[in-house]
């Protein structure tokens, strides 16, 4: 992880002279985001943009829980009847759900140093809080629950679960003041809250995740063996991935990594293979825990980003609803 965290600073240092990613101009891109004033115009902006037309949060998955069947009695509706089962057995069956409960969201936010990083005109940091209070807005007029963690090294601000217009003010309020530094430690900050989460639900992390696979796995399990689901939301730059860094550089070293001149080009192999290796590892530790785990490069389209996860999530959770 040494390697990686200097890699990205080596980034940082090349990316006051680099240009900026070029982006199509459509609302949702991260260019116009950067220029619309307060998160909550941002979350909307987002949300309606990929919401339109639909009235539950994707995030929920199927709308009820199926329980248990019983036999029809005269008076019973009868599109509740379990027609598969009358097929197989000649018998009438009704199928009953278990009602409806609140989704509890927990939206988690690396503000660590690295995430200060950014060669497009705005940080992962602020791409991760755009993200952020689109996913705040949008399960709040669900009229569902929702708190927030920033976290470097450890927690650094805690809104506890809520819901309502008051929650929604004092989540934005909170990313809006949040500033990205200090050390990172995802995997250790995930499993300390993976015992203190009160309310069981959704956590959505969002974080670049440079830290110790094995840490974060360990702190992905303590959140699932909590009953919870984790989403992860891998946040890179574009610079981060590719390190297109053709001149000598000042490497800025993130969170107390000192300074060093490097010629990029003659670590550019062994960067991109260790930052490759590292994010299939992540991506193969999160599909063995049944983890969503999603990458998103700060060059892109947010609303096309999330809209799309969003979607795939939707369907599939309909899927096993069948």
């Amino acid at each position: 992880m040494a390697d990686l965290r200097s890699g990205a600073a080596a980034a940082r240092g090349a990316a006051r002279g680099a240009e900026t990613v070029p982006v199509s101009g459509s609302p949702l891109d991260p260019a116009v985001l950067d220029r619309l004033e307060g998160l909550a115009l941002v979350a909307r902006t987002v949300v309606e943009g990929f919401m339109a037309g639909h009235h539950r949060s994707p995030l929920r998955g199927s709308s009820s829980e199926f329980a248990q069947h019983r036999e029809y009695v005269s008076g019973d509706e009868i599109k509740r009847l379990d027609w598969k089962v009358f097929a197989r057995s000649d018998r009438l069956v009704i199928k009953e759900f278990v009602e409806e409960t609140t989704l509890n969201c927990h939206i988690l936010v690396d503000q660590s140093e690295s995430m200060a990083f950014g060669s497009t005109g705005w940080t992962k940091f602020d791409y991760a809080r755009w993200s952020a209070a689109a996913i705040a807005h949008l399960v709040l007029s669900s009229r569902d629950t929702a708190g927030l963690v920033l976290f470097d090294e450890r927690e650094r601000v805690k809104v506890p679960p809520g819901s309502g217009a008051v929650q929604k003010k004092v989540i934005l309020s909170a990313l809006e003041q949040a500033v990205p530094e200090g050390p990172t430690s995802v995997g250790k900050v995930l499993s300390w809250l993976g015992g203190r989460l009160s309310r069981k639900g959704i956590v959505v992390v969002f974080s670049d995740f440079f830290d110790d696979p094995a840490l974060i796995l360990e702190g992905m399990q303590r959140l699932v063996h909590g009953g919870h689901e984790p989403i992860f939301f891998q946040v890179l730059d574009p610079l981060e991935e590719s390190f297109d860094i053709d001149r000598l550089v000042r490497l800025d070293g993130l969170e107390g990594a000192g300074t060093l001149k490097i010629d990029p080009k003659a670590i550019r192999k062994a960067y991109r293979e260790e930052i490759e290796a590292h994010n299939r590892e992540l991506a193969h530790k999160a599909r063995a825990q049944s983890v969503d785990y999603v990458k998103l490069i700060t060059a892109q389209d947010l609303g096309a980003t999330l809209s799309t996860y969003l979607a795939h999530r939707t369907a599939r959770a309909r899927g096993a609803g069948r």
